[in-house]
């Protein structure tokens, strides 16, 4: 298999925000985080589009969000460039969560089943609705259709599968799926590019 370009994002990472722009003149540059800042306090290196992996010097919090210091970016004209690029970590390196907490990777996978354990489909994505979570469900009947991860009548088993329980509306994924989303407005089916592979580990910045 070719490796991915530094354009795209690698096998087996999950999005965690984009870069907003300079932080002082040394070159820091400030990161609009997808998520808790918290999970990203220990990582030692980031996947920078277009940039490739990159060593994480410095994390410091300057208000809502972190600024970080990159390996070989050392002033404000190459913190300037990476305005607006999307930042990915390595699923392996992301700190564990508690119950009821999830990494879009972790959902990615799981087959959604019936109250009674019947199979109604496969989860291929997950969007980022802002105050709401949504499951791009393939349909065992090979349509696409959504689910609202939050909602009371959809239930998480971890590792294992997506479970809408009793409560669920009749017929949510056989062409009701879209209408319990439609009010979120939700992005590109695949706003992040991530499909996991394999980790890429050429082109890491020092």
């Amino acid at each position: 298999m070719s490796a991915p370009s530094a354009g795209s994002a690698p096998e087996n990472t999950t999005r965690v925000g984009h870069l907003l722009g300079p932080h002082g003149v040394a070159g820091a540059v400030k990161l609009y985080v997808l998520g808790s800042v918290d999970q990203l306090r220990k990582l030692k290196r980031l996947y920078i589009e277009h940039l490739g992996w990159t060593r994480v010097v410095k994390f410091e919090l300057h208000g809502p969000g972190p600024a970080l210091t990159l390996g070989g970016i050392a002033d404000r004209a190459a913190a300037e460039a990476l305005r607006g690029r999307a930042v990915y970590a390595h699923d392996a390196e992301l700190p564990g969560l508690p119950d009821g907490e999830y990494y879009y990777h972790e959902l990615r996978g799981l087959s959604v089943r019936d109250a009674a354990g019947q199979l109604l489909g496969e989860v291929q994505d997950v969007l980022d609705g802002g105050f709401q979570d949504l499951l791009v469900v393939q349909t065992a009947q090979g349509e696409q259709g959504m689910l609202p991860l939050q909602a009371p009548y959809v239930q998480v088993r971890r590792g294992a599968a997506i479970i809408l329980t009793e409560d669920a509306p009749e017929g949510l994924l056989g062409g009701q799926a879209d209408n319990a989303a439609s009010d979120l407005n939700p992005p590109d089916l695949n706003p992040h590019g991530l499909n996991p592979p394999e980790l890429n580990t050429d082109s890491e910045h020092r």
